[in-house]
């Protein structure tokens, strides 16, 4: 199974989001991540929708929303063309003993601790997705008590394929 990611420009207007979706759900797709924020211009925002299948599957998915109204732009955003990150938070317990040795792991991939408790850590990571999957890897020997991911935001490299509306 593949896994793209896909880059929208969309009309930032009510409703996008569940037409974008519900494309998926009709259709018995899989949405592996979605991302959505404002772009510069307020009128457009970015969606980034990682969506996994096979070839076949993957490229229905790109017709089927080019075909939405609200779809300005699509684009692919292909490993070696772009700029793909992902964030996440993850509150670990810690104890006296283990709170130095956390916070060495979380200097080791350049997180930043951003809340400290008596008995836990909050850390902020950035990262593609294999170095967040091996940051949490790393924190398994701790009691993880939560976690929050973004989901993959990219962007495509260079200028080339810039479009300004």
């Amino acid at each position: 199974m593949e896994q793209r990611v896909f880059s929208l420009l969309v009309d930032n207007t009510f409703g996008v989001l569940s037409r974008v979706a519900g494309l998926f759900s009709r259709r018995g797709y899989s949405i592996d991540s979605l991302t959505v924020g404002e772009t510069t211009n307020p009128k457009y925002s970015r969606m980034t929708v990682v969506a996994s299948g096979d070839e076949l599957i993957l490229d229905q998915i790109m017709k089927q929303l080019e075909k939405l109204v609200d779809v300005i732009d699509i684009k692919e955003l292909e490993p070696n063309k772009s700029v793909r990150r992902e964030l996440i938070l993850v509150k670990v317990r810690t104890t006296k003993e283990s709170r130095q040795a956390i916070i060495s792991v979380a200097d080791l991939f350049r997180a930043k601790i951003i809340d400290v408790a008596m008995n836990s850590l909050v850390i902020e990571l950035t990262g593609e997705q294999s170095k967040i999957d091996a940051f949490i890897e790393l924190l398994e020997g701790y009691e993880i008590l939560e976690l929050a991911r973004t989901g993959i935001t990219g962007l495509s490299r260079g200028d080339q394929d810039v479009r300004f509306f």
